[in-house]
């Protein structure tokens, strides 16, 4: 069997799947595994002395086995079951991305707001991010989803099929386990301030290509100069080292100004403003966010196919 097919074969299934089903909840998810596995050892193992020792060993314990697990699956099914290989492969290239996902939960928000008000939105908005959205207006809820669907355009897309490219199936599950353990315990906080710091130290490093990656092809696929001027401009202002980038590229996109004080688990949280043009953004600018996401995650995998056409 070629390399090639091996590797593109799940790719385009899995990006076909996720293109028309998106997220299913009623199936079962790996994330949601891996959700599990940290959360019980955060429960027994975030307490008493040498918490930053104990996060960092969980961490590598959890990534490592992760890596390894999926490696041997994937030998054993190659060398023994090339077709179930496929199916395997095809699955969990599926549950990787969340580009139909994102993108459904950001028109859920916009929805929302527009057709049964401000509470309806801010309540849709809060299951898709960490601040608070009790006190958010409707300005405010839209650049939270749009800041949301920018920065999980690199982490739900972008970043799992750079993964994929660099160490295939385990290696962007692996990436998914970090980002998961970024997302559980990766907070400065007084609970996981220690815990989680290795978590989000990590998450920080894996991501600084792929954030990258992604603001360039927003630029690209909207042939945005301003856009490229906001990367250039903004996107090392923000306090996260990877998120900035392609929340510039989009508020350059838009003309918008993303940013600004926000509550997150109770606490204030001044990020800095990306762009000055505080202009109200209306309920269709999300047909242009969301035609963004499409067309970058199409490039990308596209990009992937013809690659290890020529490889």
């Amino acid at each position: 069997m070629e390399t090639y097919s091996i590797i593109v074969i799940p790719l385009l299934a899995g990006y076909l799947l996720d293109l028309i089903f998106g997220d299913l909840q009623q199936l079962p998810h790996p994330v949601r595994f891996f959700g599990t596995l940290i959360g019980l050892a955060e429960k027994y193992l975030n307490q008493g002395k040498w918490k930053f020792l104990k996060g960092m060993a969980v961490t590598l314990v959890l990534c490592s086995g992760t890596y390894l697990v999926f490696y041997a699956a994937i030998h054993f099914l190659l060398t023994y079951c090339v077709p179930l290989y496929f199916i395997f492969a095809t699955i969990f290239m599926y549950y990787a991305l969340a580009n139909k996902g994102l993108i459904t939960e950001g028109k859920k928000v916009f929805d929302a707001l527009n057709l049964l008000g401000l509470e309806a939105g801010r309540k849709q908005l809060s299951w898709i991010v960490g601040r608070d959205t009790s006190a958010l207006s409707a300005q405010q809820i839209r650049i939270a989803v749009f800041e949301t669907m920018s920065e999980n355009l690199s982490d739900g897309v972008i970043a799992p099929l750079f993964f994929y490219f660099v160490a295939g199936v385990p290696g962007m599950l692996t990436y998914k386990m970090i980002n998961t353990l970024d997302s559980m315990i990766g907070y400065r906080n007084d609970r996981y301030e220690y815990f989680g710091k290795f978590a989000a130290l990590l998450d920080d490093v894996v991501n600084y290509i792929p954030a990258r990656i992604t603001a360039v092809l927003m630029v690209l696929v909207s042939f945005s100069w301003r856009g490229c001027k906001f990367v250039l401009r903004y996107g090392h202002h923000h306090k996260s080292p990877n998120s900035g980038y392609p929340e510039a590229a989009l508020a350059g996109i838009l003309d918008v100004r993303f940013g600004g004080p926000n509550v997150y688990h109770g606490v204030m949280v001044d990020k800095p403003y990306i762009g000055t043009n505080d202009r109200e953004i209306k309920h269709e600018e999300f047909k242009v966010v969301s035609s963004i996401n499409q067309g970058v995650c199409l490039i990308t995998v596209l990009s992937l196919v013809i690659y290890f056409f020529h490889r």
